[in-house]
């Protein structure tokens, strides 16, 4: 199956600096893969490129096989941008600032408003339709921000910070949008510092560091990297030193590390070496308060893979 987006040994300088390096990811339609990294790490860069709105020294960004470099006009009516930041506008309306980009993006009669009305409804700004956008929040201006990359009805998302600087209500509809566009078939390519968010929404991720590529693949492949064994989380209210002890006795404990008032533990067994060890444990009468899995999140993972130097 040909990839919604195919990044292909992506290299772009300003000067003397190279913000990105070869690289090369993919992203298939109905996907959302987060794009993180430090800070100067070349992911505005790229996703600028992936827009059309830069052009690369090196490499090509193809669409369904297609370079946006060589064909940048095909591509336009497919990819919607969201930058980290919407322009203010003075003395117009939620629904005069769509018109306006409805019209650039040359929706006619009709369609147009039919567009308009339908962005306008999913981001639930129709009863703002008439607020000034100087007086919008930065959770409304956000919506406003998405309600215009979706006039078009593109095909690929690609969203550079989106989140920044909402309240955590705001961040999980936001989320929850960002989710109902994969679910409808769109890839989304979404840059975020905030990894919490990106931890519950992606099922991929791309990490960067230095313009260059450190890691890329599935969410749930990638925490397999971190460790060979399984995670395990265990709290007792009899202290760590007694827990410890046990711990050090029962079969399947490979590691074991202090943590927020009791161990992380890996653990080399199955499933049901894993009820055992339970069992071991509530015998040695530990009163347990505390004893499940522990998903690595993309907080771990990027501490894990990078190293924090900024470019």
């Amino acid at each position: 199956m040909t990839a919604l987006l195919e990044v292909k040994n992506l290299s772009k300088s300003f000067g003397d600096l190279k913000a990105v390096a070869d690289l090369s990811f993919q992203v298939n339609a109905g996907e959302i893969w987060g794009f993180i990294g430090p800070n100067g790490a070349g992911k505005t860069t790229t996703m600028r490129i992936c827009s059309t709105l830069d052009l690369p020294d090196h490499g090509d960004v193809l669409l369904e096989g297609e370079s946006i470099i060589e064909h940048p006009s095909h591509a336009h009516s497919r990819i919607g941008f969201m930058p980290d930041a919407i322009g203010v506008y003075a003395d117009t309306t939620i629904e005069e600032y769509l018109d306006f980009f409805a019209r650039a993006a040359k929706l006619r009669g009709p369609e147009r408003s039919a567009r308009i009305r339908s962005v306008m409804e999913f981001t639930e700004l129709t009863n703002l339709r008439d607020r000034m956008m100087g007086s919008l929040s930065k959770g409304m201006s956000q919506r406003l921000c998405l309600a215009k990359t979706l006039l078009h009805n593109p095909d690929l998302l690609i969203l550079d910070e989106p989140a920044s600087g909402l309240d955590p209500r705001a961040r999980v509809e936001f989320r929850e949008l960002i989710r109902a566009l994969a679910d409808q078939g769109k890839g989304v390519l979404i840059s975020s510092h905030i990894l919490s968010e990106l931890s519950e929404t992606c099922d991929g991720v791309v990490v960067l560091e230095r313009g260059r590529l450190v890691r890329e693949g599935l969410v749930s492949s990638l925490s397999t990297d971190l460790s060979e064994h399984q995670l395990l989380f265990i709290r007792s209210l009899k202290g760590e030193e007694a827990l410890q002890m046990a711990l050090a006795e029962s079969p399947g404990v490979v590691k074991t590390r202090p943590e927020a008032d009791g161990f992380m533990v890996e653990f080399d067994g199955s499933d049901e070496d894993i009820s055992r060890l339970l069992t071991f444990l509530v015998s040695k009468d530990l009163q347990l308060v505390e004893f499940h899995w522990h998903q690595v999140d993309l907080e771990e993972m990027f501490l894990s893979f990078t190293d924090g130097a900024l470019q």
